[in-house]
C-alpha cells in the first residue's frame, strides 16, 4: 500500500522521485488496455477541482461501474502505482507538479434507487460518484425531508461520507443508514452507520484510506415537498449571500476549532482579504481561501501557513485545514 503523509497531506512514497519509472507506466498502461479499462495519461487536474489548481495526473482512470473500479484498483496495486479517489474535487488541492500515480474519477458510479421502508420512511441508495445536489433534488421530488441541509454542498456522496459532510447544524450521519465499500483486500463489504466512526468532518474511511466507498444508503421521512423545496431554496440563498461562490475555492478551508469559529478568528486577526500570490482570504467570508486567478498550490499552502501562524499568535487557537492536500 502507498505510504500516506500525516494529517491531510497525501505524499509521494519518495519525494525525490517526482516521476514514475517508465517501466511502471508502460506496465500499467498495457494492463489497463488489455482489460479495456478506460483511462488517459497526463490529464490536467485543475479542471477537475473547484479550486482550479493542480498539475497533471500520470494516469486518469474513469471506471463506469463498481467492477471496472475494482479491476482498475487491482491493476494499480499489482503494478505498485498509488491511487487517489476523486469525486467532485470540491475539497481537494492538488500539487502544482500533479500526481505521480492514478487518479480515479468516481463520477461513473452515479446510480440512485429508492424503496419504501414503511408509511413514513423511504430509503435511497446513491452511488459514491453521485452529487449531493442530485441526491437532494431526488429527495425533494419524492417529498422527503432530512437532506435539506446538504442541498448546497458541492461534493459527491462518497466524499460526503468520507468526511461526514454537514451544514447548518446537521451532518450526513444524521440520515445515513449504511455504506457499501471495497475493503483493503478489494472485497465487497457493507457496514451500518453506527460502525463508521463518524465524527466532525471524519469517518472510519479517513482512518482506512485503502477502503473505497461504492454507495451510501440514507433513510428520509415523508414530508411536504413544497416545504422541503422552500427550505432548500432558503439555505441556497444563505450560501449565495454569505459565501464567495463567484471565486474558485475548496469551500471552508479550516475546521471549526472547539469553542470558536475559524472565520471569526481569522477576521478578528485582521486577515480579511489577506493575499499570497493568487490566493486570498475571501473578503466575503474569512473561512474561505479563494483563487483570484493563477493561484498555485504553493500560494494556497503558504497563505494557510501564514494565517495559522497569525491566528495562533494572536488568539492561541490552532487552526487545522479541512481541505485535502494531495501531493
Amino acid at each position: 500500500a502507498p505510504s500516506r503523509g500525516l494529517g491531510d497531506v497525501y505524499k509521494r512514497q519518495d519525494t525525490t522521485e517526482v516521476f514514475m519509472q517508465e517501466q511502471t507506466i508502460t506496465a500499467l498502461r498495457t494492463a489497463l488496455t488489455a482489460q479495456q479499462l478506460p483511462f488517459a495519461q497526463g490529464e490536467p487536474l485543475a479542471p477537475h477541482t473547484t479550486f482550479k489548481i493542480g498539475g497533471p495526473a500520470a494516469f486518469w482512470c474513469t471506471p463506469r461501474d463498481a467492477e471496472q473500479l475494482r479491476r482498475t484498483l487491482q491493476l494499480c496495486r499489482e503494478n505498485g502505482v498509488r491511487v487517489y479517489l476523486l469525486g467532485n474535487g470540491s475539497n481537494t488541492l492538488f500539487d502544482d507538479a500533479g500526481f505521480d500515480g492514478a487518479v480515479i474519477d468516481m463520477r461513473g458510479l452515479s446510480g440512485m434507487e429508492n424503496s419504501s421502508l414503511d408509511t413514513d420512511a423511504v430509503r435511497i441508495t446513491a452511488g459514491a460518484g453521485q452529487t449531493l445536489g442530485r441526491l437532494c433534488s431526488k429527495a425533494q421530488t419524492l417529498g422527503l425531508t432530512g437532506l435539506e441541509f446538504a442541498c448546497g454542498i458541492p461534493g459527491t456522496v462518497g466524499g460526503a461520507v468520507y468526511m461526514n459532510a454537514g451544514a447548518y447544524g446537521n451532518e450526513l450521519k444524521d440520515v445515513l443508514e449504511s455504506v457499501t465499500f471495497l475493503d483493503s483486500d478489494l472485497q465487497l463489504r457493507t457496514l451500518p452507520a453506527a460502525d463508521l466512526a463518524m465524527g466532525y468532518r471524519t469517518s472510519i474511511f479517513e482512518q482506512n484510506p485503502d477502503w473505497c466507498i461504492l454507495s451510501a444508503t440514507v433513510v428520509l421521512h415523508r414530508g411536504d415537498g413544497a416545504a422541503v423545496l422552500a427550505r432548500m431554496q432558503e439555505l441556497l440563498g444563505k450560501r449565495r449571500e454569505k459565501q464567495p461562490l463567484e471565486w474558485p475555492s475548496a469551500g471552508s478551508t479550516f475546521k471549526r476549532p472547539a469553542g470558536a469559529f475559524a472565520a471569526a478568528l481569522i477576521d478578528q486577526c485582521g486577515l480579511r482579504g489577506y493575499r499570497h500570490g493568487g490566493a486570498a482570504v475571501s473578503d466575503k467570508h474569512c473561512g474561505f481561501v479563494v483563487n483570484l486567478g493563477g493561484a498555485t498550490c504553493a500560494d494556497v499552502l503558504a497563505l494557510c501557513d501564514e494565517v495559522r501562524a497569525i491566528v495562533k499568535e494572536k488568539t492561541g487557537y490552532d487552526l487545522e485545514k479541512e481541505i485535502r492536500v494531495v501531493r
